[in-house]
């Protein structure tokens, strides 16, 4: 996420302070260029094939995905947004009813790790069963530090900013990003949305809005960046819990935020940029998931943002750079950067420029978007490629994770 943060100077209500709430709701409710002018649905040149699904997921993944109806499949190209202190029992039943595969935990709470605990194990309860076995719902949350942490309280530390992290050893910082990555672990948790791998420049520090603000950067050299972020993927491996390289190709030479700004243009990063090697050296190492970027990068693709374009997906995420694992959206459920584009328009031109899972902090866009997916798929056999490729990309880590069991 590009501005999920605590912002400077404005507080939180006392519902944001207590994961309470959370959990009765939770166990009530399981009982039951030119980005704003292109607002139309992308439809890429498939220039580039990815590898076949049979080459990506698990046997027990396959049989998994031989099992689900189409309505499964779909759901679980989706991880949908969940307060992690107050969810509503509507958001719960539209995550449930749409067969959604992956939960985000978003906002704040204090609760601690038990609370947590219990909640996740209440989104468990509502995961799909297929030939009689849960696939077990991938639960992920924002857990950078500094002004990005969601989750706070007995059994969670208090992670100094990644500005802060850059400074001390690598072997220092695997050692603590182990720590905090067993307490998400404890907490239930299968995914952190970090670490920021976008290099912000000295020149231009706190003037990038959705990073520098908020000293979510590790350093301000790519390679500070690649062996600190390759340090706190490194620690949360070791304890089990799968992180995310974000957000691809840089927002690190940017001036606005995708969450709050539309048009938001990066004119420098090329498909050769040293800014590019922390995702490199990251993907190199093994990352599981990649997050997209929500801005333009004109020396690449002028005419699509980086999440709906297929030359930065398909060809420099994928061919250029060998990643082979999840590729996941920045928000695409409220940020302004897509915002010209209907919910079912995002969900579409992501998959269709490669894209593997929709990140919806937004919860009630998820029907209409899994409706696009849907009529897409009875008319483009391209698209319905892409759908099963993605679908077996997810499971695939779902296995790896310990998700699905297949006895």
């Amino acid at each position: 996420m590009t501005a999920r943060v605590r912002r400077p100077g404005r507080g939180r209500s006392a519902a944001l302070r207590t994961g309470i709430p959370l959990v009765t709701m939770l166990l009530t409710a399981v009982a039951c260029g030119e980005p704003a002018a292109h607002a139309h649905t992308v439809q890429p040149a498939r220039a580039v094939a990815d590898p076949g699904p049979g080459a990506l997921a698990t046997t027990c993944a396959d049989r998994v995905y031989s099992g689900m109806t189409q309505a499964q499949r779909i759901g679980q190209l989706f991880m949908g947004g969940v307060s992690a202190a107050a969810p509503s029992a509507t958001d719960l039943r539209t995550l449930r009813d749409n067969h959604v595969g992956s939960v985000m935990l978003t906002g704040r709470s204090s609760a601690g790790t038990k609370a947590t605990r219990k909640v996740v194990d209440g989104f468990r309860g509502q995961a799909d069963t297929v030939s009689g076995r849960r696939v077990g719902l991938m639960v992920a949350t924002d857990q950078e530090g500094g002004q990005v942490q969601v989750l706070s309280g007995p059994g969670f530390s208090t992670i100094p900013a990644a500005l802060t992290q850059g400074s001390w050893s690598t072997s220092t910082l695997r050692t603590r990003a182990a720590g905090w990555a067993a307490q998400l672990k404890s907490a239930g948790l299968d995914l952190n949305l970090a670490p920021v791998a976008d290099t912000v420049p000295a020149s231009l520090g706190t003037r990038n809005a959705p990073i520098g603000r908020y000293h979510r950067e590790f350093g301000h050299t790519p390679d500070i960046v690649a062996s600190h972020s390759g340090a706190f993927s490194a620690g949360f491996k070791q304890a089990h819990v799968m992180t995310t390289l974000k957000h691809f190709p840089g927002l690190g030479r940017v001036i606005g935020n995708t969450d709050t700004t539309a048009n938001v243009v990066d004119s420098v990063t090329t498909t050769s940029s040293s800014y590019l090697e922390p995702f490199r050296s990251g993907i190199k190492s093994g990352a599981p998931f990649v997050m997209m970027s929500s801005a333009t990068y004109s020396k690449i693709d002028a005419h699509h943002i980086a999440a709906f374009s297929p030359t930065v997906i398909r060809k420099l995420l994928r061919t250029q750079l060998g990643f082979k694992g999840v590729v996941i959206s920045d928000d695409l459920g409220q940020a302004v950067a897509v915002r010209s584009f209907t919910p079912g328009q995002r969900a579409v031109n992501f998959l269709s420029a490669g894209g593997n899972m929709i990140l919806t902090v937004k919860a009630s866009t998820v029907p209409a978007m899994t409706q696009a997916v849907s009529a897409r798929m009875k008319t483009d056999a391209a698209f319905r490629a892409d759908v099963a490729d993605s679908v077996h990309r997810i499971l695939a880590a779902k296995s790896a994770a310990g998700l699905l069991s297949c006895g």
